[in-house]
């Protein structure tokens, strides 16, 4: 991972301020770019444009997740600050080396697309000073094979509030605003490709944190999307599973405890007794231990979560 040079923007491009990136900074907007070289110049110009507006001082970090193509250059030229990965190792491990790299204690992360609205990032900044997270929450979905991405989305959006509690407006949107110390502490757990944006909203509801969904725009992408609608609906589900199961793991457990138990009683009550008196069969005391043991897991996971916890 390097840090590019900062260049001279090229004749009959707006200049840019070099106080905003070189003094103390307020806000680093991060950007994960794989061959974006087609949209990220947009993105960059509108994101200044906007931040220049609420006059805080700021900085644009570009991450080149192994880019093949311009992107690289596109950033600099743009004026961005740039960190590039040697070969390309996911969205959310450029995300992670952006917010290790950032300068400023808020951080805001968006694509490079341009499928996510700049202009509305200083309304997301509104919140933080009363919020732990501000996502941007789409309007409409304009992804690729939409009516299969809309199916996925609800689905994992659905299991992941019923496992958290929590009434989740959007679940892997990407653009969001946080404070850089809070979101390292899940580091460990965050994975390095599109679940990562997914995995830091249950981890920051599964630890009592405020989140904050604001309304946003949302734009066809440009450039085509890596998104797998079986392999990565697969992924999201797993994601949800293990990130609920590291921090609320009776969540997990409490369902299946109570359908074992609920089977048990079932059967030894209505169907056992046509083997007489006191009489119970081999498989209801299974479904029957086979809740008690997986209830004493459950509690053992969350006294071990509870004695470990960090946040």
């Amino acid at each position: 991972m390097t840090e590019g040079a900062k260049t001279e923007p090229p004749t009959g491009m707006p200049q840019w301020d070099r106080s905003l990136t070189e003094g103390p900074v307020e806000v680093t907007i991060v950007i994960p770019a794989y061959n974006e070289e087609k949209a990220l110049a947009k993105d960059i110009q509108a994101l200044r444009a906007a931040m220049e507006a609420t006059g805080r001082p700021y900085e644009i970090l570009v991450v080149d997740d192994g880019s093949s193509d311009a992107t690289a250059e596109a950033a600099v030229e743009n004026g961005a600050r740039l960190l590039r990965h040697y070969s390309n190792r996911g969205g959310g491990a450029a995300r992670k080396t952006g917010i290790r790299a950032a300068r400023a204690e808020i951080v805001v992360v968006i694509d490079g697309d341009n499928t996510y609205p700049p202009h509305q990032v200083p309304e997301l900044l509104e919140y933080m000073n009363r919020c732990d997270m501000v996502v941007g929450d789409r309007t409409v979905e304009m992804g690729t094979q939409r009516a299969l991405r809309t199916f996925a989305k609800r689905l994992i959006r659905w299991l992941a509030s019923y496992l958290t509690r929590k009434k989740i407006y959007d679940l892997n949107s990407g653009m969001r605003a946080f404070r850089k110390e809070t979101a390292m502490l899940y580091f460990n757990i965050l994975p390095e490709g599109h679940s990562w944006v997914s995995t830091i909203t249950i981890a920051y509801l599964a630890s009592g944190l405020t989140v904050k969904y604001h309304p946003i725009e949302y734009y066809k992408r440009t450039g085509s999307s890596t998104f797998r609608p079986i392999a990565d609906t697969a992924a999201f589900i797993g994601l949800v599973f293990r990130t609920v199961m590291f921090f609320k793991p009776l969540r997990f457990f409490n369902p299946v405890v109570a359908a074992l138990a609920a089977a048990g009683v079932y059967k030894t009550v209505w169907i056992d007794k046509a083997l007489g008196p006191n009489r119970i069969s081999e498989s209801s005391m299974i479904l029957l231990l086979g809740a008690l043991i997986l209830f004493a897991l459950g509690v053992l996971a969350e006294l071990q979560v509870r004695l470990n916890r960090r946040w």
